[in-house]
């Protein structure tokens, strides 16, 4: 029997941590004290059960989403489902690639369904769901190595832009990856799409057959990796600049493709200090910037 879910504040009496075996969230809400109270209490009263009804698909989500895929029943799965559906013809993927995403998105929206907020935001280990009222705004920056936290660059989410998640994948992150990005982060309509195209252009970001990378399956690392038999990557070794440039632009081919099919507005690329940036126009990128009052995505 696992252990209770932990819910509790964080010692700055602003941001609420939630969390219950794998899921680990940090919350921060702004607007009447009142509306930020009731949101707290929605996310808490919501995220108790959330690892139970994931458990109770677990093997339907852990499966590669197909045509003939059975439809999940619970919540936070059909909108994993529904994430990673427009990749199921193109590439193998399982809803798990859209897990953390999705679970930051029902937080938020049992927030906004409580309380009317200005600001807020669900961060679920680096896959971001934002909520921004009126002239609102936030700076995110972005993360090169999810393993030694270390940021490369920024990007500024206002109420008008269409951007309401942040996602980011990588070989080092904390799930499996078959490319060799060390970071990908993707801003799309929400955190479940974001997760779910982080995880494919990340993929995507790689060079076949190359010496220098080390892969194993999947399954060696983690017997119950919905990846299975899939070689993922465990090591790069240094790259040549033209070896970087080709993955980069395998990558940013696939971003490219995910932006003009809309499943994406924008994405920043990064491999050994390089990075290829995807942009729609109304969402600014920057590589210089203040590191004062950052969410890393």
């Amino acid at each position: 029997m696992r252990e209770p879910a932990l819910i509790r504040m964080l010692p700055d009496g602003r941001r609420l941590h939630l969390h219950d075996g794998p899921i680990d969230l940090i919350i921060e809400a702004d607007g009447d004290s009142r509306d930020v109270s009731a949101a707290y209490e929605a996310a808490a009263r919501r995220f108790v059960s959330i690892l139970d009804e994931l458990c109770a698909e677990l093997p339907l989500l852990r499966s590669r989403a197909g045509e003939n895929f059975r439809r999940p029943q619970g919540a936070v799965a059909q909108l994993m489902f529904g994430a990673v559906e427009p990749y199921c013809e193109d590439c193998f993927i399982t809803p798990m690639a859209a897990v953390a995403g999705a679970v930051a998105e029902t937080i938020l929206e049992s927030m906004l369904g409580a309380a009317s907020l200005e600001r807020a935001y669900v961060n679920n280990g680096g896959d971001i769901a934002i909520h921004l009222a009126d002239s609102c705004r936030y700076k995110i920056g972005m993360v090169e190595r999810p393993d030694r936290p270390s940021l490369f660059g920024a990007l500024e989410i206002t109420a008008k832009d269409p951007v309401r998640g942040i996602a980011t994948s990588g070989w080092r992150g904390r799930s499996f990856s078959l490319g060799i990005a060390d970071a990908v982060t993707v801003l799309a309509g929400s955190a479940s799409a974001a997760d779910a195209a982080a995880t494919v252009i990340a993929n995507a970001v790689d060079l076949s057959d190359h010496p220098g990378i080390t892969r194993i399956p999947a399954r060696v690392i983690s017997p119950d990796s919905d990846l299975g038999n899939l070689r993922v990557t465990r090591g790069v070794g240094p790259l040549s600049d033209s070896d970087v440039a080709a993955a980069l632009d395998s990558g940013r081919r696939v971003a490219e493709s995910l932006r003009a099919r809309g499943l994406i507005h924008s994405s920043a690329l990064r491999l050994q200090s390089r990075t290829r940036v995807v942009s729609h126009s109304l969402v600014h990128a920057s590589i210089e910037f203040s590191q004062r009052s950052l969410l890393h995505a």
